[in-house]
């Protein structure tokens, strides 16, 4: 079944096995994406679909100091290398839109200050030029800011789309910007975007509705991790939000859902991927620690409509071959995912 076609939106993928997005902070000063990023996409080509790192929908945003953008004209030339390079080789490729809100700090972004749903800090440190500092406590967005940001949205994907991307998968997880609305634990408004599941998930559909807007629905994807405690995230009913959430984002009709299955930490637990199989009648997504085993299984039981591999994808560029082949696999060296330049990047062996 992993070798099976699927239908994804406006695209025909040849295979089932995605490349998870993943943060690799190798982008050029000014958060421009450059000729070795070209590279390491165009490796990973034979994958069903590519997935981008987090990329930053407008300026002052930087939560790793070295992720790229997508707001500047220049950073549109930037990345048709990419794009380019990896439909050369027959590949497809989405980007992942993104706001870091309060997971960015005024330190990497010229003093500009962090928003979020509510003034409440992420805890702990963050990696900035001048050494950890703590997490910034982050202005909570008025109803009449919100707004812009759903427009900044809408033309990052205007200009992934002009940057030659096939779709765009907008970022909803990992206690980024619109996770931070649909999380109780981080949501304490009580404004229309706060309390209820339904006033919290509101910032997220204003933003599918405006990306859909833009670029249409086809082209569209959406990651969810409603476990996922990373961010200092946790919500009182993660099950209760997918139910919700799973259900309305069939009116959407975007090219998929790609859930996140599980908590980086364990703290949070339940079965979120049953809930969404059940609700959401589109493609559905499955991610984090699948092995080729367990997503064939998932898929030919009908659990899941395809699955996106993180680290096992970056340590292998010729990912689908080796599965198909049951190569060995190269392990991946965790001390170089978020280093510069090419070792531990594209450097990897290919059978």
């Amino acid at each position: 079944m992993l070798f099976n076609p699927l239908q994804v939106g406006a695209l025909t993928l040849p295979n089932r096995i995605l490349l998870a997005p993943l943060t690799r902070t190798r982008a050029d000063a000014g958060h421009m994406p450059n000729a070795l990023m070209a590279e390491y996409y165009a490796q990973r080509a034979s994958g069903g679909l590519l997935i981008t790192e987090c990329t930053m929908i407008t300026e002052g945003t930087s939560a790793f100091i070295a992720e790229p953008g997508i707001y500047s004209a220049e950073q549109i030339e930037g990345w048709k290398k990419t794009t380019d390079a990896v439909h050369a080789k027959g590949g497809r490729i989405f980007m992942q839109i993104w706001h870091a809100g309060r997971a960015a700090h005024p330190d990497i972004n010229g003093g500009t200050r962090t928003v979020s749903s509510s003034a409440i800090a992420i805890e702990g440190d963050i990696h900035t030029p001048t050494g950890k500092v703590p997490h910034a406590v982050p202005h909570a967005l008025t109803a009449e800011e919100i707004p812009a940001i759903v427009a900044a949205f809408a033309q990052a994907a205007k200009n992934a789309i002009a940057a030659g991307f096939d779709g765009v998968e907008v970022h909803g997880a990992n206690g980024y910007l619109i996770d931070q609305f649909l999380r109780d634990g981080c949501n304490q408004r009580t404004d229309n975007y706060g309390g209820s599941i339904e006033n919290r998930a509101r910032f997220l559909f204003e933003v599918l509705t405006a990306v859909t807007a833009a670029v249409g629905a086809d082209r569209v994807g959406l990651r969810l991790s409603p476990l996922n405690s990373y961010n200092s995230m946790i919500d009182s009913d993660p099950i209760g939000l997918i139910t919700y959430l799973a259900d309305k984002l069939n009116s959407f009709k975007l090219a998929y859902l790609h859930l996140m299955r599980a908590d980086f930490f364990g703290v949070q637990k339940g079965d979120v991927e049953t809930i969404a199989r059940d609700k959401y009648k589109g493609v559905l997504i499955g991610n984090m620690g699948y092995t080729a085993e367990e997503a064939e299984a998932a898929i030919t039981a009908g659990k899941l409509d395809a699955v996106a591999f993180g680290t096992s994808f970056l340590a292998n560029p010729d990912l689908p071959e080796r599965i198909q082949t049951k190569a060995a696999l190269n392990a991946p060296d965790s001390s170089t995912f978020y280093t510069q330049g090419a070792k531990g990047y594209t450097d990897y062996a290919t059978l």
